[in-house]
């Protein structure tokens, strides 16, 4: 009897186990929301249920899938070892922590990656919440050279690619592309945003507009050229479009609303949308970008490891 591997997913908010043979075909799925295992191989319907039992509760319904959409067919042949959706927040820098020793000589580096993962974390978590209203999430997308995009998300509103700035408490200062957090040294926080940005839209072949995830600024100094717009991904025109409203004194400033996203621009350049606690709701009731067809299409794509090899 062949070994059948078991793991985590989402699809369209819902809670999936996929069944997967040892070659990586998947034999079925179990639905956790509505009891349902569906068997893509009845031969293995045994087996399928002896690797489930572990995670079975209350009452089942057994029997074929309903007709797969063509991004559940591509899902259908992934090997697991391909498919990015069991990743969690910070993925990346879970396997770095296994590398750095505990040292009371020299504590600042494995410091520095707890804490970086702590904010990792809570974005996450805040992200995944879109799951529920159409949204897709990705989770430390892997690109070569070492290098991950923090958080990929898709849905309604487009592809946005989110980088995180973690502010630990700190005022946080932007003048594009530096983004500067308390006394810390100034980084190219916006360029490196917009780059890794455009290595996803290389990818999806599709638009992909950046966003920087500011986790737990004591306040938020963007530079003179921020420019206020209505709380999505953007205005008109999709993510990053324009639809500007004046009138107040930047994030965290004198009448910032909570409803309101930002958009840095700088010399023509993309605008990169600013994030920042308790923000991501208000993503969740935006659209007119994409379809819900076309939002599974591009996470089929997405969480597909080899589409990430050539950018």
């Amino acid at each position: 009897m062949p070994e059948l591997r078991v793991t985590p997913g989402r699809y369209q908010g819902r809670t999936r186990l996929y069944v997967t043979l040892p070659g990586g075909p998947a034999a079925a799925w179990y639905d956790r929301d509505s009891g349902q295992v569906s068997l893509v191989l009845a031969e293995y319907r045994t087996e399928v249920l002896d690797a489930l039992a572990p995670y079975l509760s209350g009452e089942l319904s057994i029997g074929p899938p309903p007709v797969p959409t063509p991004a559940e067919l591509a899902l259908l042949t992934l090997h697991p070892d391909d498919d990015l959706a069991p990743n969690r927040p910070g993925e990346a820098l879970h396997t770095a922590l296994a590398g750095i020793a505990v040292s009371r000589f020299r504590p600042a580096p494995r410091r520095a990656a707890l804490n970086a993962l702590a904010a990792q974390e809570a974005l996450g978590a805040e992200l995944d919440t879109l799951e529920g209203a159409g949204w897709r999430v990705l989770h430390s997308v892997p690109l070569p050279g070492g290098g991950h995009i923090g958080h990929l998300l898709i849905g309604p509103a487009g592809v946005l690619s989110v980088r995180t700035l973690n502010a630990r408490k700190r005022t946080v200062r932007i003048a594009d592309p530096l983004v500067a957090a308390g006394r810390g040294q100034p980084e190219p926080q916006l360029r490196w945003a917009r780059h890794e940005a455009e290595r996803a839209s290389l990818a999806l072949a599709t638009a992909v507009r950046p966003v920087l995830g500011i986790v737990g600024a004591a306040r938020v100094e963007p530079a003179a050229r921020a420019e206020p717009v209505a709380g999505g991904a953007g205005g008109r025109g999709g993510p990053g479009g324009h639809g500007s409203r004046g009138g107040h004194g930047g994030p965290g400033g004198p009448g910032a609303r909570p409803d309101e996203a930002w958009l840095l621009r700088e010399g023509g350049q993309v605008g990169v949308r600013l994030l920042r606690d308790g923000e991501v709701g208000a993503l969740a009731g935006l659209g007119g970008v994409l379809k819900p067809a076309d939002v599974e299409s591009l996470y089929a794509t997405a969480r597909d490891r080899r589409t990430w090899l050539r950018v």
